[in-house]
């Protein structure tokens, strides 16, 4: 069975960052492209951020670009979402994802096999 475990959310000041973290159980992380999605209050669920399993290859949502980055540290088989300068729009539940299309500079959003679920991320003004 796959697991996959978020931590990292909370609250914090704008301008602030944190660091949401997804460790991956019963799934290797290098064998699949993976990313991040989030769904603020009464809005729809977003991919903001992907890395492809093929190239290595990063997309980010123009919403986070310049101020997210993703990452994964292969030895714990965790992937990581590093949030700085932090907005109050960006307050919302942040999910981790496995096994979804990230090539050619865009993030699929349909199609997910995996998804964890979710750490809040509240950002006051």
């Amino acid at each position: 069975e796959v697991q996959l475990v978020e931590s990292g959310g909370g609250l914090v000041q704008a301008g602030g960052s944190l660091r949401l973290s997804c460790a991956a159980h019963g799934l290797r992380f290098d064998d699949v492209s993976i990313g991040w999605f989030r769904q603020a209050p009464g809005k729809e669920r977003e991919g903001i951020s992907c890395l492809s399993s093929n190239d290595g290859s990063t997309y980010y949502a123009d919403s986070v670009k310049g101020r997210f980055t993703i990452y994964s540290d292969k030895a714990k088989n965790t992937m990581y979402l590093q949030m700085n300068s932090l907005k109050p729009e960006d307050t919302a539940v942040y999910f981790c994802a496995a096994d979804l299309v990230c090539l050619l500079g865009t993030m699929g959003t349909h199609g997910v096999d995996y998804w964890g679920k979710g750490t809040a991320v509240t950002v006051s003004s």
